[in-house]
């Protein structure tokens, strides 16, 4: 799925050069769940914008499927981005003023999906995470986990090829933390998703095939 050959990223904050990845050579198999840990200002999320086609290498190449990322022009970055992955975030970056419904719709409309066609993905998406009684509801009225499945729903509803979830429960309890793992590690399993996950959780880190740390912009396996 993913190939990564001497990557590095450089950038320059306040006036410090920052090397948030050094020379990175790597490859995730097509269905592989991956657990991505480390320090804070490590990497992580470094690594994650790169495989998710939201950032760019300063140096080295990466490959998803037949897909050179490291010099595609935007417009086919974007398209890669709208058809073949899907992120989940902390924060479930929901909008507030549309229903769990709508939410979900949002990304199906860069894909001229129909209005109809829309409605019908999306609420089938909403019952894959067991919340097809809650399609109506807009996210203050949805707990935190209930919020986040809407969040995984969106992710999934254009039928991705590759999950990426930065900390997905880090805004949960310890109960709603582990509901939320088991759905996304059910998905995984039901629909051979490549899933990569950045946690801080070392619980939720344990339960994935392959483990990489990443200390000072270096990656290594666990």
């Amino acid at each position: 799925m993913y190939t990564l050959e001497h990557v590095s990223k450089t950038y320059t904050q306040s006036k410090r050069r920052v090397d948030a990845l050094k020379d990175v050579t790597l490859t995730i198999p097509s269905g592989q769940l991956v657990a991505i840990q480390g320090p804070t200002g490590g990497g992580k999320s470094t690594l994650l914008q790169m495989l998710g086609a939201l950032d760019r290498p300063s140096t080295g190449s990466i490959m998803l499927g037949q897909s050179e990322l490291s010099h595609l022009p935007d417009r086919k970055l974007g398209g890669i981005r709208a058809k073949e992955i899907g992120f989940v975030f902390q924060g479930f970056n929901l909008i507030p003023t549309l229903t769990a419904q709508e939410n979900v719709e949002t990304a199906l409309e860069p894909l001229g999906v129909s209005g109809e066609e829309r409605r019908r993905r999306a609420l089938e998406a909403l019952a894959s995470v067991s919340l097809a009684d809650r399609a109506s509801h807009v996210p203050g009225e949805l707990s935190g986990g209930q919020q986040q499945r809407v969040a995984i729903a969106r992710a999934l509803v254009k039928e991705p090829e590759v999950l990426l979830a930065d900390e997905p429960t880090g805004n949960l309890d310890e109960e709603t933390r582990d509901e939320i793992m088991d759905l996304l590690e059910g998905l995984w399993r039901d629909r051979g998703l490549t899933l990569v996950i950045v946690t801080h959780d070392s619980a939720i880190a344990k339960r994935a095939e392959r483990r990489l740390h990443i200390k000072n912009g270096t990656v290594s396996e666990r």
